[in-house]
């Protein structure tokens, strides 16, 4: 069976002279059935596995966010004590998955794809509840949300790149294994986030750092936590210990 989105594509479908369909279409349908296909393959996989792996993919498709959302508050507490641009990057790295969710909800409400656990027949029923109707289908929010995290992540914390990126693939495996997702959904899922993660560092870390270093040498306590102290050396504390002086002389 087509999914959904194919389905629409067939609306505005292009005819030669003599009533055979455009090339673009039989594409169309032939990446959908394969996609399909690919789907019932997963979840046949996965009804094959033991109730114990079963479980944990189930389990992981929603503590994967909050192992990130843990991962996020330490890269930032170590940032604290690094330059203003590695605190600048720790703190862009949640937000830029922010960015990411919105931009993908904004796609899935202008693509009214069904979710494959209705739309495919012949396939076996999903580990989990089907989502209800309305809750569209592409792209995969778990999986541009894992991509986003784990690629702000691994720029704010090189060294963990290796723990966030499988995190984020095996996230994205996930939603496709307990049958919620089509394999399409959660790749562009991973593209997407991966995409906009890399955007909003690069657009925003040198303005970012900016802002870290203008909160570091702040006079506000509050701020000041926030941002840390900085590297060991660095002379925050010391600027600011100086603005509070010269605050109290004027007093």
């Amino acid at each position: 069976m087509v999914r959904t989105v194919t389905r629409a594509w067939f609306d505005g479908r292009r005819m030669w002279p003599d009533g055979t369909e455009s090339g673009s279409c039989i594409l169309s349908v032939t990446m959908g059935t394969i996609d399909s296909d690919l789907y019932r393959g997963i979840l046949d996989f996965a009804h094959d596995t033991p109730s114990w792996v079963q479980h944990l993919m189930e389990v992981w498709t929603e503590v994967g966010l909050l192992l990130f959302a843990v991962l996020f508050v330490v890269a930032w507490w170590r940032a604290r004590h690094g330059d203003p641009k590695a605190l600048a990057v720790a703190v862009l790295a949640p937000l830029g998955t922010a960015v990411a969710y919105v931009i993908s909800e904004l796609v899935k409400s202008g693509i009214d794809e069904d979710r494959p656990c209705r739309a495919v027949s012949g396939a076996m029923a999903p580990l989990i509840d089907c989502p209800a109707y309305g809750d569209w289908s592409f792209p995969s929010n778990h999986a541009t949300i894992a991509a986003a995290a784990a690629v702000g992540l691994a720029l704010a914390w090189p060294k963990i790149g290796w723990l966030t990126v499988p995190m984020a693939i095996l996230m994205a495996f996930s939603r496709v294994f307990v049958g919620v997702h089509y394999p399409h959904d959660v790749a562009v899922g991973l593209l997407l986030g991966t995409a906009v993660a890399l955007l909003v560092v690069r657009l925003c870390a040198r303005p970012g750092a900016r802002v870290a270093e203008a909160m570091r040498g702040s006079g506000n306590g509050l701020v000041h936590w926030f941002a840390g102290p900085g590297p060991a050396g660095a002379g925050y504390g010391a600027a600011r210990e100086g603005r509070s002086r010269r605050g109290s002389h004027r007093r």
